[in-house]
């Protein structure tokens, strides 16, 4: 009897070293596992408890955090001066008026790309008796080209270039002479290009030639 004891005093000891091993381990991935949030609204009935695991925690602090950082960016704007605020109001309009002056210029420049190929050319190539196509449009091939240049300059200064670093000035000086030069011309034989058309539109077969060509530009 006495071996049979001894034998069952080992094994009883030797549960309580692997219990007291496994206790803390259990009790930790237990923690890593779940976390107990009793719902407050029933007192004394834990029926409702739910379990969060990590996951649901850790999302909810970066949910936290996202809310919270819009509160600082604009706690920091609040820290500028009224000079700083009158600056950055003064850039955001500066920045928007260069973009309306270069989608202004690009509108332009389709309206005679436009102009040119459905009106011009084609009237120059059916070579109408009477209709003098050079009076009636005078330059507009040297107003396209010239339009073209300060577009493409305009956007060179401002691609990829810092709204405070853009000086769109320089490229109007760079371009007076020959922009000048060219609708000086233009509109030197404006007014008789307009006499010239109200004359076309006075002869049947000319006025049906023009209205052909405005209805191909609608």
């Amino acid at each position: 009897m006495e071996p049979k004891e001894a034998t069952g005093k080992e094994n009883m000891g030797t549960k309580k070293k692997n219990l007291t091993f496994l206790r803390p381990r259990l009790y930790m991935l237990e923690r890593r596992k779940t976390d107990t949030v009793v719902d407050s609204s029933v007192s004394g009935d834990h029926s409702g408890t739910l379990r969060r695991s990590q996951s649901d925690r850790t999302e909810y602090n970066q949910k936290l955090q996202e809310k919270m950082t819009p509160q600082a960016g604009a706690s920091a704007t609040e820290t500028l001066t009224p000079e700083e605020h009158q600056v950055q109001r003064m850039m955001a309009k500066r920045s928007k008026i260069i973009k309306e002056l270069i989608q202004t210029e690009k509108d332009y420049l389709n309206d005679l790309e436009l102009c040119i190929r459905e009106v011009v050319q084609p009237l120059r190539n059916k070579q109408i008796d009477r209709l003098d196509v050079d009076s009636l449009f005078s330059n507009i091939e040297s107003v396209h080209q010239i339009s073209a240049k300060l577009l493409s300059l305009l956007e060179e200064a401002t691609t990829d270039v810092e709204p405070a670093m853009q000086v769109i000035g320089e490229v109007f000086l760079q371009i007076k002479g020959p922009l000048e030069e060219i609708y000086k011309i233009y509109c030197y034989h404006h007014d008789e290009a307009h006499s010239i058309l109200e004359s076309y539109e006075k002869e049947e077969e000319l006025k049906q030639h023009l209205s052909h060509c405005i209805q191909s530009l609608k």
